[in-house]
């Protein structure tokens, strides 16, 4: 997966539940986890505005992009 979500390292640096995320943004716990756990396939731009208001964060401090192997060395 080239886009990894590094949710769980904002939730710590804010010293942020789940369960408190999940208050705050109101998303149930369990699609949190899955987007924490980099199970999702998408986010929406509201739950990304959501999550970072709530961890007064920006998109890039929760989103990375790590290159595949494969672009790194010019594949097909």
């Amino acid at each position: 997966m080239a886009i990894i979500v590094n949710l769980d390292v904002m939730m710590a640096k804010r010293k942020m539940s789940l369960g408190e995320l999940s208050q705050r943004v109101d998303v149930t716990m369990a699609n949190l986890s899955i987007l924490k756990n980099n199970k999702a396939k998408a986010v929406r731009f509201s739950t990304l505005e959501a999550i970072c208001k709530a961890l007064d964060c920006q998109p890039g401090d929760i989103l990375e992009f790590v290159p595949d192997n494969d672009a790194e060395h010019g594949g097909t």
